[in-house]
């Protein structure tokens, strides 16, 4: 009697861990949302969270995605868009169903996203904002003293402090400080300031005198023996 007791004490204890086991399990699975995996697709060296990442394999929102020089990667997200990570950048992503979030702190990458997914990507400078209300495309991309925005699709806002400017599609802006010194120049148009310079006077100088010989020896034939006759105007 006693023998059956403890196997049934035993057996009660084995359940109500199991039970609570699932349970503890269940509430994970339903925290997570069902859009929080996408699908990466790498081309030369780049990791996922520290890790060495191969193509289609599985990436996790919350990640962080780091691409060598010559290299790239590409998230998919179905239906809710696509990030592109070109070389040598730095960036991390959190994701759902209906929105999308990134923090780039080096390079730059190109978005996607489908209407009604909230989109967003903060540098150092500013935060880009996508109308949710369409679909939209937009590269971003850091530079040591500014950030760019490139839109090709739809309708983006960069924020900058409290100045938001609409940057829409076949259009760029700039966020940042031009001027910063210690960063290499800029190769974009109109993204350095135009260089402030004083006006070349000695050009001029240069130029009076060069005219001043020409005309002193204009009136001189130089003769193959080495002497010079001068024409008279009354010969």
């Amino acid at each position: 009697m006693k023998m059956l007791g403890k196997n049934f004490i035993h057996r009660s204890a084995t359940l109500a861990i199991a039970i609570t086991v699932w349970c503890v399990y269940s509430s994970v699975a339903l925290a997570v949302p069902t859009g929080s995996a996408g699908e990466i697709t790498v081309s030369g060296q780049v990791t996922v969270n520290g890790q060495p990442a191969v193509s289609n394999s599985t990436i996790l929102s919350g990640s962080s995605i780091v691409t060598a020089p010559g290299s790239s990667a590409t998230i998919s997200l179905g239906k809710t868009g696509r990030i592109e990570v070109l070389e040598d950048s730095n960036i991390s992503l959190r994701f759902s169903d209906n929105s999308i979030v990134g923090m780039l702190s080096q390079g730059k990458v190109r978005v996607a996203n489908a209407a009604g997914v909230a989109t967003t990507v903060t540098t150092k400078d500013t935060t880009i904002l996508a109308d949710a209300g369409q679909a939209d495309s937009f590269l971003v991309e850091v530079e040591c003293s500014h950030t760019h925005v490139d839109t090709t699709a739809g309708v983006v806002t960069m924020r900058e402090g409290t100045n938001d400017k609409q940057v829409v599609a076949g259009t760029t802006a700039v966020a940042g400080n031009l001027s910063q010194t210690g960063c290499k120049p800029c190769l974009r148009p109109n993204s350095v300031p135009p260089l402030r310079t004083a006006f070349p006077w000695w050009l001029v100088i240069a130029g009076a005198a060069g005219m001043a010989i020409l005309i002193g020896t204009s009136h001189e034939n130089p003769t193959p023996g080495g002497t010079t006759i001068v024409v008279s105007p009354t010969r």
